[in-house]
């Protein structure tokens, strides 16, 4: 009978240190959970600053480029003005030369 009680009292105690091996692996796991977790928040901080660089850069060439549009534009109407001006004075002058019919 004192074999069998020390059986069990052995059976039980090895289960005991079972559930402890087991609680520390789960707690281990845990906490390489929340350490990854940690890292990877960190890595999509410095992904979304990066993006929020890269679409600021957009934004401000597309900005500039805007005002090169406009001052291709602005030129281009001078240019036809500039023309138009030339061919009336062109006009003008075939008016007023007496050699030209």
């Amino acid at each position: 009978m004192g074999v069998v009680v020390v059986v069990v009292v052995l059976v039980l105690l090895l289960i005991g240190a079972g559930v402890v091996v087991a609680r520390r692996s789960a707690e281990h796991k845990t906490e390489e959970r929340r350490r990854q977790a940690v890292q990877t928040r960190a890595a999509a901080k410095t992904s979304e600053l990066e993006a929020n660089r890269q679409a600021a850069g957009a934004e401000e060439r597309a900005a500039r480029a805007k005002r090169e549009q406009i001052t291709a534009d602005q030129q281009a109407q001078a240019a036809k003005a500039e023309r138009a001006k030339a061919e009336e004075l062109r006009s003008q002058a075939d008016e007023l030369d007496p050699d030209v019919e």
